[in-house]
């Protein structure tokens, strides 16, 4: 029989108890566990920033979190990544997962690097107790890539198309991600480790589908895009129907969006094609002349807690000039508890956040959770007021803090951390 959580050891991971914390994040996920053969995901593993529960020599539970930049709107700041939480089957229900995360928010504050922490989420109520809110929508899609056409005003293919290999493209996969990446409101960075991490592709995690393959395209000046996609063969009584599987696609300019979404529409021997991490404005839902044979879904992606709200709101940029008093109550932070006065110039500008005076009328009030949906421009405020979780106090303040803290392109994320 477990021990009583009391006797539970919370502690820091070693760097060798990698494939023992994975064993324990893929046992709660119902996965089988898999040695880190090629050694890459021990490269981006982080022992001094995974807590773990042990009971006596075996890890029970686990909560990590990498050091990682996010693009947010008008800036990139730091955030902690939060990964490989879980809790062995046998020792669920004892408070652990609850102390895991109390430890690691108060450990990402006290270090005062991180103003926000985000995470994505197997279960919305797990974190919302937490003060995680979701930020970020996903398109997926399942498209009949013989009933999506583009558009005749597209015009013809313009700039060239070519394949390579993953480590053949990397140099120019790396260079085309960092040219997109400010303007990419929540894609996170990626080191010379989590690049070899996300293109690692061992042939037994590919499901019975081909090796990753990597297409660029290439314009006057030079690279402009490219997609990292597989195919997954079938054949069924009427003949080929097989799957382009869709990884990921950068684009830096609208000419390589399209030719790169032309050929993915157009692989031989296909009939559908999936892409499961795009924004939920992804523009191949406007290129196309029937739109529901991408048959689009919606789902959450990133899922946001802001750890140190002035630091958060001082960071980004906002649409409009604003200045805004907004009452916070973080129970978990109480440093984050408290009026706020948030200025800003406009998106150009440099914002601040600071105590507001005793007397300072409040416009919003509303919990953290609800500053972490809107940080990242995704959900408004007057949305949330609608849900019932933001109270404007001042008429005009919802249509203000909506606008401003609104921004051109939906957030989105391309990679599960």
């Amino acid at each position: 029989m477990p021990s009583p959580h009391e006797d539970l050891q919370l502690r820091l991971a070693s760097p060798d108890e990698f494939d023992d914390v994975l064993r324990v994040f893929r046992r709660a996920f119902g996965e089988e566990y898999v040695p880190d053969a090629t050694g890459v995901g021990k490269a981006v593993f982080e022992a001094e920033r995974t807590l773990v529960f042990a009971d006596g020599a075996q890890l029970v539970a686990t909560a990590g979190a990498e050091t990682r930049d996010v693009t947010v709107p008008g800036a990139i700041v730091p955030a902690a990544h939060v990964t490989l939480v879980a809790v062995a089957p046998t020792y669920r229900r004892r408070g652990l997962l609850t102390r895991l995360m109390h430890r690691q928010l108060r450990d990402v504050r006290e270090a005062g690097v991180e103003p926000l922490a985000m995470l994505w989420a197997s279960e919305g109520r797990i974190y919302q107790r937490f003060g995680y809110a979701s930020a970020a929508r996903r398109l997926s899609m399942s498209a009949d890539r013989r009933e999506a056409r583009l558009l005749p005003r597209l015009g013809a293919p313009t700039g060239t198309l070519r394949e390579a290999t993953p480590a053949d493209a990397r140099k120019e996969m790396v260079e085309l991600y960092e040219q997109a990446r400010p303007e990419r409101v929540g894609w996170s960075s990626r080191d010379e480790a989590w690049w070899t991490f996300i293109l690692n592709d061992p042939i037994e995690n590919r499901g019975g589908a081909s090796a990753m393959r990597v297409l660029l395209y290439d314009g006057a000046g030079g690279p402009e895009g490219y997609a990292r996609w597989r195919m997954r063969p079938e054949w069924g009584p009427g003949g080929p129907a097989s799957e382009v599987a869709v990884a990921e696609l950068v684009a830096t300019t609208p000419a390589a969006y399209t030719e790169l979404w032309r050929f993915l529409l157009s692989v031989d021997l296909s009939r559908t094609v999936e892409f499961w991490a795009g924004s939920w404005d992804e523009p191949i839902l406007h290129m196309v002349d029937e739109p529901r044979t991408l048959g689009g879904q919606q789902s959450d992606s990133l899922w946001v807690r802001i750890t140190d709200v002035p630091a958060a709101l001082s960071r980004r940029r906002y649409q409009i000039p604003v200045d805004l008093v907004i009452e916070v109550d973080d129970p978990l932070l109480p440093e984050n508890a408290g009026r706020w006065r948030l200025r800003s110039d406009g998106p150009s500008g440099s914002g601040s956040c600071v105590p507001a005076e005793d007397r300072a009328e409040v416009d919003l009030a509303c919990d953290v959770a609800d500053l972490g949906a809107a940080y990242l421009g995704g959900v408004s405020f007057a949305t949330l007021a609608a849900a019932g979780r933001v109270r404007q106090a001042r008429p005009g303040a919802l249509a203000t803090a909506s606008t401003a803290f609104g921004w051109p392109r939906s957030p989105s994320s391309i990679e599960v951390f």
